[in-house]
């Protein structure tokens, strides 16, 4: 299993799974049956309204093989703009497409990716792709490289629960001190212990300040205004009194 850690614009670092070849085989192959279905539907009603087609010979056949790419292109591009960097394939496999620097990916990311779907996947039948994800280190295909991004999983920071994480074997008697936790997600939650994590891995000044800008934001958003103290432990808090209020 690979991993790879992406530094967010709270200059906080995240460890994500990679997408395997297979993930994003299989998500090709969903997206393309969906495009293919899409496309016959095309094909039925143009014959059905335009019988005339017929009569312009080769040159509805170059109109169809250009449809063909360009929309498979577009498929892609506008799936990913518009839902948040997973195609139909994407988000049934549970992956989905993310800039390396940690800035939300956005429309000419895409596109540079959609663009070079013609060497990685139509032109070389997928050749290409598939050698280049399975053998560079951040499983990235041409597209990727050129787009500064990578796909990765989505689920796999739910396969555990923050008992896990945390290892604590009984609430039942703790007190929670910020009730305000509860506007927080699970997601919002492992954040934090990721920032934890990485604070005690690498106590450098970058890591502390992260941290202390963390405690800034999350009590902003959580209106919360009487002095914490330290940092982490003000985080640690947090994350017990999610457990105890939310399970």
């Amino acid at each position: 299993m690979k991993t790879i850690g992406i530094r967010t614009t709270q200059n906080v670092f995240i460890d994500y799974e990679l997408a395997d070849v297979k993930d994003r085989i299989f998500a090709f192959l969903i997206d393309g049956l969906v495009y293919g279905v899409f496309t016959f539907l095309v094909y039925i009603i143009l014959m059905t309204f335009l019988s005339s087609f017929y009569m312009l010979g080769e040159w509805i056949f170059r109109f169809i093989v250009i449809f063909l790419y360009t929309g498979w292109i577009f498929y892609h591009v506008l799936f990913e703009i518009f839902n948040n960097g997973q195609s139909i394939g994407k988000k049934a496999l549970g992956i989905k497409v993310v800039r390396l620097d940690g800035k939300e990916a956005g429309a000419f990311n895409f596109m540079l990716r959609g663009v070079f779907h013609l060497i990685d996947t139509l032109f070389s039948a997928g050749v290409i792709g598939i050698v280049l994800i399975a053998s560079t280190d951040k499983n990235q295909r041409l597209g990727d490289m050129a787009a500064n991004t990578t796909v990765i999983k989505t689920k796999s920071s739910r396969e555990f629960t923050l008992h896990d994480i945390l290892g604590i074997q009984n609430l039942d008697n703790y007190e929670p001190v910020f009730p305000e936790v509860r506007n927080l997600n699970e997601e919002e939650m492992l954040l934090i212990k990721t920032a934890i994590n990485r604070y005690h891995e690498f106590p450098n000044k970058s890591h502390k300040e992260a941290i202390e800008m963390l405690e800034i934001r999350i009590k902003e958003v959580l209106q919360i205004e009487e002095k914490t103290g330290n940092p982490i432990n003000f985080l640690k808090t947090l994350l017990k009194d999610y457990i105890v209020l939310t399970r």
